[in-house]
């Protein structure tokens, strides 16, 4: 995925100054897609140029006018056919999973089992942000319309990958713990 199909979905939502964008994006696609400030604003002039943008600018008052972005009809199409394409997403690319997948080189098994418990309380920190949000966002997703509906769907994705990984790590911890103390795996069963 380009960023910019983040932004164009992300203004597909809502028409956004470049600020705007920003803050929504740390706030949300933040979470699967990272992109700097810098990068956001160099995307949106690049599309903006391509056609994919239209923009008009918004007097505020007090501080400087505001460019405010909007989809174009290309950049609807544009969208539309890349909703409909198989993504092109690694299975897993996770450092964690190199890390763990390596730990027997390492000196200290111990250090490794204190990083992993410390991605752990990561992942259920980051578990609870979107719980939290999704309480929030949508308190009543029985009554919620397509666009939300789609919304909270990815948002519950992200609860569950959260709760993979906690499972995950919460099992390389016992695993380990079973073996330092002798325990065989067989005898654990």
């Amino acid at each position: 995925m380009a960023l910019e199909h983040a932004l164009l979905v992300s203004l597909r939502e809502r028409a956004a100054s470049g600020s705007e964008l920003t803050r929504r994006f740390d706030k949300s696609f933040g979470y699967f897609w990272s992109a700097t400030h810098q990068q956001i604003y160099r995307t949106l002039a690049r599309m903006e140029s391509d056609g994919w943008l239209t923009s008009e600018v918004v007097p505020q008052q007090g501080k400087p006018d505001t460019k405010v972005y909007a989809v174009s009809p290309l950049g609807e199409k544009i969208l539309a056919v890349w909703l409909t394409e198989a993504p092109t997403d690694a299975p897993l690319r996770s450092e964690l999973a190199v890390k763990l997948r390596g730990a027997s080189y390492a000196e200290d098994r111990a250090g490794v089992l204190a990083m992993a418990r410390a991605q752990r309380e990561v992942h259920r920190t980051r578990a609870a942000a979107y719980e939290q949000m999704l309480q929030r966002q949508f308190p009543h997703p029985e009554e919620l319309s397509d666009a939300d509906v789609d919304r909270y769907l990815v948002l519950r994705a992200g609860v569950r990958v959260e709760e993979g990984w906690i499972g995950f790590l919460d099992e390389y911890r016992t695993t380990h713990e079973r073996r330092a103390s002798g325990a065989t795996d067989k005898e654990a069963r």
